[in-house]
């Protein structure tokens, strides 16, 4: 009798186990839709491409800023999914097209000393002063990514704070400013390299096992060099060269892509409000259900 109580017990107990595993796994693939729904309804949000009023736009985020986007500003708004959760939060940027001035920043000084207010040293006494720079006038843009919500305490998003605290250099000298755009897009290019080659897409285009194998070794030295932190070593052509042999997506056109996805249209193509679905975002508001990912403007 005990031994068909505990082939019975075995049994319900096989049983139950795997009418648990059935469930989980009935749970993992409903998560894993209902997540995919959810990123392609906030995809659906930003899929607009240089369109919509930046100024319209502004009165459903920031009244108070709206009217600082006039056209002279030049200006238009930037939108990205990101934070530090699931699901993801919406992020949005102010940029201008137009060259901003900075007089102070052009003319670095510490503006509170007397000395920066008196004539040329060698007119005082022949003294010339050992400046050690502290104090000087640092430029603050203060105009990182802000989370895109209705709340009041939007501005305590960890991700906000911290982005308005980065610090960005700004040279006096204009040829400077040059160079340092050039060795940001050189080190962009870098790391755009090393990601496909960390993870194995880096293949070449072309069947000549010589050729192959040349450029093979050239981006085994380009990534050899940038580990070693010689990246000022490598030159952009050499780079550029290597990404048009390789299979790799086109780094020109993607930045491209990328700096127009979500994003509106500026201030100066301004001509008056006409249709209000047409100047958010020139998409046409859609229902929300869960079935169809959704195409509405950020604000429905």
């Amino acid at each position: 009798m005990d031994k068909e109580d505990n082939a019975i017990d075995l049994y319900n107990n096989a049983n139950l186990e795997k009418q648990n595993e059935a469930a989980r796994i009935i749970q993992r693939s409903w998560k894993r839709y209902i997540d995919t729904r959810i990123f392609q309804y906030y995809k659906g949000l930003i899929s607009f491409k240089m369109v919509g009023e930046p100024r319209l736009l502004m009165k459903y985020i920031d009244p108070l800023e709206a009217d600082f986007l006039d056209a002279a500003a030049g200006a238009y708004i930037r939108f990205r999914l990101g934070g530090t959760s699931y699901p993801p939060n919406i992020y949005y940027k102010i940029f201008t097209h137009r060259p901003v001035v900075d007089m102070c920043a052009n003319s670095p000084k510490d503006y509170s000393k007397l000395a920066s207010k008196q004539s040329l040293t060698k007119k005082i006494h022949g003294k010339i002063w050992k400046d050690d720079g502290s104090g000087y006038y640092k430029r603050v843009e203060n105009n990182g990514w802000r989370l895109l919500s209705a709340k009041a305490w939007k501005s305590m998003d960890p991700f906000t704070t911290e982005d308005n605290k980065k610090e960005i250099q700004f040279h006096f000298s204009k040829l400077k400013r040059k160079q340092d755009v050039e060795m940001r897009r050189k080190r962009k290019k870098i790391e755009w390299l090393k990601k496909m080659y960390s993870s194995g897409s880096l293949w070449v285009k072309t069947g000549d096992p010589t050729i192959t194998t040349l450029i093979q070794r050239a981006a085994d030295g380009i990534i050899d060099a940038t580990e070693k932190e010689r990246g000022q070593d490598v030159m952009e052509w050499e780079v550029d060269e290597l990404l048009k042999w390789t299979n790799v997506l086109d780094y020109g056109e993607y930045m491209r892509q990328w700096k127009e996805i979500a994003t509106s249209n500026t201030s100066d193509n301004y001509r008056g409000l006409r249709n209000k679905d047409s100047a958010l975002t020139g998409l046409k508001p859609t229902s929300l259900d869960a079935t169809t990912p959704s195409l509405s403007p950020l604000f429905w």
